[in-house]
């Protein structure tokens, strides 16, 4: 089972059994809503055209030093993509506030990444918007 991380805490997964395609599968054609799941190494260049089909993404953090999942989050959003954005795999409560800076909305974490790094340590993570160094600098000045 795994946990969706929010600013809020640890919330059940509601799309742990949804069947995510890969960006071929998108690409050869859907008649439906899908939730896709992207690599960090994905082009997201053609996906604005099946935006109007995509429910939610998720893109695939291989390992916590792998960072390109972070650049894909905040291209699909400079893109237009306004839906859902999840990010999954290797990721640790110190990413948090990187995943919703760069578009994130939430972090999908297994069980036992769940009890290494218990809710606690997500939340003190959430306050994300009050830590930048771009508000510390205007609060400073």
């Amino acid at each position: 089972m795994n946990r969706i991380v929010r600013d809020d805490g640890f919330h059940p997964d509601d799309l742990e059994h949804g069947e995510f395609l890969t960006l071929e599968r998108l690409e050869a054609g859907v008649e439906a809503p899908v939730l896709l799941q992207l690599e960090p190494d994905a082009d997201p260049s053609d996906l604005p055209r099946h935006f109007a089909w995509i429910s939610g993404i998720r893109i695939h953090f291989p390992n916590f030093t792998d960072g390109r999942g972070f650049s894909l989050a905040a291209r699909l959003r400079q893109l237009g993509y306004g839906g859902r954005l999840g990010a999954f795999g290797h990721l640790i409560a110190d990413q948090y506030s990187q995943a919703r800076r760069s578009g994130f909305d939430e972090v999908v974490i297994n069980e036992l990444m769940a009890a290494r790094q218990p809710e606690s340590q997500w939340l003190a993570k959430s306050g994300w918007r009050q830590r930048s160094y771009q508000a510390h600098i205007l609060r400073s000045a």
